[in-house]
């Protein structure tokens, strides 16, 4: 650890600065030889360092992004190399060096707070031996030694042996619980924040390797800091539960404000932003109008979840534009335009038929019989030829015709029985 103290011992000055002066206000506040003056000085560290990060998150979050623009690309190398996993991978890499893109940049963020943590393990080590380091000055020394957090000193650690911890004013029961709790914290707060990230923003409709990689780091990650807490000072656990709070929260907020397209978290923050949209009319948030413009781009190329919001906009009687505001559909815009009031559905619903009784659809399918029947009835007597009427009355009457003429339709004749003329020739 001497070796990895001297890598970083261009920081350890700069970071000793930092918690004296912290050390400086708290202690004004609660006391200059207590916990909270001392607890309080890492965390407003983490915080500092934190903030100083926030450029290299944003750089973060592009490159996350980058890398979901490649999905489609990824997917179609999965297709046609889905037998032969060695030349996927291959490809996999080809196409990360053709774009530029790194499947590793999410661990930036932890890559650059490594010096901070290892100069912070080292003054705090250096407190715990009684050595002065960087700014901090023996009555500084003096005060770190005193300085306890729920019962356990500062600069001790689970494995440190009784008399140590006597000797800092301490008993050995009190430092290993509270060491084992802040252990079991940072190990579940850094799992929560990795499972988060996995069930919830990350599109689970192309497996790459980086994806299973993030799958490995989830299990991993916790495992690691459970063995390696009980060699960490109480100060180190205290910074590194800190940063994992606020990786968690930070984390938490780009997940629901900025999702993965094709994640569950996509589907939340569509649904939401439907709901907002549908009420108001307008798209109000700058974030979300770049949302909207970017999937009224993709086109065809639009996921599930984007197709949904697409579909429940024009539900609403609204169209995403291309810059991404809505206006209202051409039919809702024409109904409004007809009565002056604003159309927040889109096409009227089928009305489904009453259902009948039994003895309803029985005297309703009498009555269609009826009315057929006296139609065509109706039909045959309208149909009867004009010269066949007076014939078929004299007939039924017996009479003859008048004058003993026979009439022009019998002297064209011929006598004998008469072949009825086909009904093309009528």
């Amino acid at each position: 650890m001497d070796t990895i103290a001297s890598l970083f011992s261009f920081i350890t000055t700069p970071v000793s600065w930092v918690i004296v002066q912290f050390h400086t206000v708290y202690g004004a506040i609660f006391g200059p030889d207590t916990g909270w003056a001392w607890g309080l000085s890492i965390v407003s560290l983490v915080i500092l360092i934190r903030i100083c990060l926030i450029p290299l998150f944003v750089k973060q979050i592009k490159a996350t992004r980058a890398m979901q623009t490649l999905q489609p690309e990824m997917k179609k190398i999965q297709e046609r190399y889905k037998n032969d996993k060695q030349r996927q991978s291959e490809e996999m890499m080809k196409l990360y060096k053709d774009t530029g893109t790194n499947p590793l940049s999410s661990c930036l963020p932890i890559l650059a707070q490594s010096p901070f943590f290892f100069a912070l393990y080292h003054v705090l080590n250096s407190i715990a031996s009684n050595d002065t380091i960087g700014v901090i000055n023996e009555n500084l020394l003096q005060s770190a030694q005193k300085a306890h957090i729920v019962g356990a000193p500062l600069a001790v650690k689970f494995t440190d042996s009784s008399s140590k911890v006597e000797a800092l004013g301490a008993s050995l029961t009190d430092v290993r619980v509270v060491t084992a709790v802040m252990i079991v914290l940072m190990s579940a707060s850094q799992f929560f924040t990795q499972r988060q990230l996995m069930t919830k923003n990350v599109d689970t409709t192309v497996k790459t390797p980086f994806m299973q990689q993030q799958k490995m780091l989830m299990y991993i990650f916790p495992v690691m800091f459970a063995v390696f807490g009980i060699n960490f000072p109480v100060g180190v656990l205290v910074y590194w539960l800190t940063t994992n709070v606020w990786t968690m929260g930070q984390q938490m907020y780009v997940i629901r404000n900025n999702p993965t397209p094709g994640s569950k978290a996509q589907a939340e923050y569509l649904e939401r932003l439907t709901k907002h949209v549908a009420q108001h009319s307008k798209v109000s948030r700058r974030r979300d109008r770049a949302i909207v413009k970017a999937i009224v781009a993709k086109g065809r190329d639009r996921n599930e979840f984007e197709r949904k919001f697409v579909n429940g906009l024009s539900k609403a009687g609204l169209a995403a534009q291309a810059d991404g505001t809505v206006i209202k559909s051409e039919p809702a815009a024409a109904a409004q335009a007809e009565d002056g009031a604003p159309i927040t559905t889109g096409t009227p619903k089928r009305q489904q038929p009453k259902r009948q009784s039994k003895a309803q659809r029985q005297s309703g399918a009498a009555k269609a019989a009826g009315d057929h029947h006296e139609s065509k009835t109706s039909l045959t007597k309208s149909d009867e030829p004009e010269d066949a009427k007076p014939a078929a009355a004299a007939k039924k009457g017996g009479a003859k015709p008048a004058g003993g003429t026979r009439s022009k339709a019998q002297s064209g004749q011929r006598k004998g029985p008469q072949r009825p003329k086909s009904p093309s020739k009528k």
